[in-house]
């Protein structure tokens, strides 16, 4: 058990520094994702960026996710196609929701880092962090959003996981660090001691407070 985020991302550092990574990237899923990423990008003295993804929600339903959307550059849009028969629906159906998002995805880019411009991951080492994952839908876009990027290599980070859901997420990476895999999965919260939500202005002050890369 994790005493909270900061402690996982301390342990999950002390794992990645024993890597051969290569002008390395971190890329947090916010909110939680974020304390978890920022002693990484310390230890590995690289740049922290954020990976966003929304779901594209069903009509009247949106809670039942037809599809998601990655902010770029490039923008990546993912649909499910066995939601989109079931449903009767083709993409047109969902471009009021895709604009929405997308606007959504330009305010939290903007509240969460002000005018910093994504960092580039082309030829680089990417290292995707988040505090855990349970069902992997959102991990599962960001992942495929990634590979449009072209990064070197693709390293998943991350300090707990289900196991068959970590399985299924291990054809969109070049490498898995994630030191426990219970064999019976409930609940990321339940495998730290502190798990409070992560505020707005949290993220937005160890935003500013973390490394940024040398190239801007």
């Amino acid at each position: 058990m994790y005493q909270d985020r900061t402690e996982a991302g301390v342990r999950l550092a002390q794992e990645l520094q024993s890597m051969a990574l290569e002008h390395p990237v971190v890329l947090a899923l916010p909110r939680g994702g974020v304390p978890v990423a920022l002693p990484i990008a310390h230890a590995l003295n690289a740049p922290l960026d954020l990976i966003l993804v929304r779901k594209i929600g069903v009509p009247g339903q949106p809670e039942l996710a037809a599809g998601a959307i990655v902010d770029g550059p490039p923008e990546h849009i993912h649909f499910n196609a066995r939601i989109l028969e079931a449903f009767g629906l083709g993409h047109d159906d969902l471009a009021d929701a895709v604009s929405a998002k997308r606007a959504e995805l330009a305010e939290r880019r903007t509240r969460w880092l002000g005018e910093r411009v994504p960092v580039s991951v082309a030829g680089r080492d990417a290292v995707v962090v988040d505090d855990g994952i349970a069902t992997g839908a959102t991990m599962r876009a960001a992942l495929m959003a990634l590979r449009d990027r072209r990064p070197r290599r693709i390293v998943l980070a991350v300090p707990v996981a289900a196991e068959d859901t970590l399985e299924a997420l291990r054809d969109l990476v070049d490498a898995v660090v994630c030191p426990h895999v219970p064999r019976y999965f409930r609940a990321v919260g339940l495998h730290y001691r502190q798990f409070d939500q992560v505020p707005d202005d949290a993220v937005t002050r160890m935003m500013a407070g973390a490394p940024r890369d040398t190239e801007e």
